[in-house]
């Protein structure tokens, strides 16, 4: 039997860690999936119900209603965290399971998960 390939990328070694934890995290309509998408300029979270395979809401920086405290990327993605878990409340969500997406707990991920905590949400 050959062994597997050794992921070789950045990318690929991310990639990896998000499929492995997808098959442990499940959204439902109780307790819905944070997902945190990180691009290289913006921020975006998305509240997803696995069961049903549709996005309960969303938020980002450009979304109407943010507010950011703090300046920098760091303090945009507390700020969108914020705004996910008041949209989260409207819809009368409490409980999350968090997605970090492969990505490590800090920075910016760390941040959206702060500021949603800060607004109410528990993980």
């Amino acid at each position: 039997m050959r062994a597997p390939r050794k992921p070789r990328t950045r990318a690929e070694r991310r990639r990896r860690r998000h499929v492995r934890n997808r098959k442990k995290i499940s959204g439902t309509a109780e307790r819905p999936r944070l997902v945190v998408y990180r691009s290289l300029k913006y921020t975006y979270a998305q509240l997803v119900d696995d069961d049903r395979g549709a996005t309960l809401a969303s938020a980002t920086e450009r979304s109407e209603g943010f507010e950011s405290g703090k300046t920098g990327k760091v303090g945009a993605a507390f700020g969108v965290g914020k705004l996910i878990a008041q949209r989260a409340r409207e819809l009368g969500v409490t409980r999350v399971v968090f997605d970090r997406g492969g990505r490590l707990y800090h920075g910016r991920v760390k941040a959206v998960a702060e500021g949603a905590r800060d607004g109410g949400l528990e993980f």
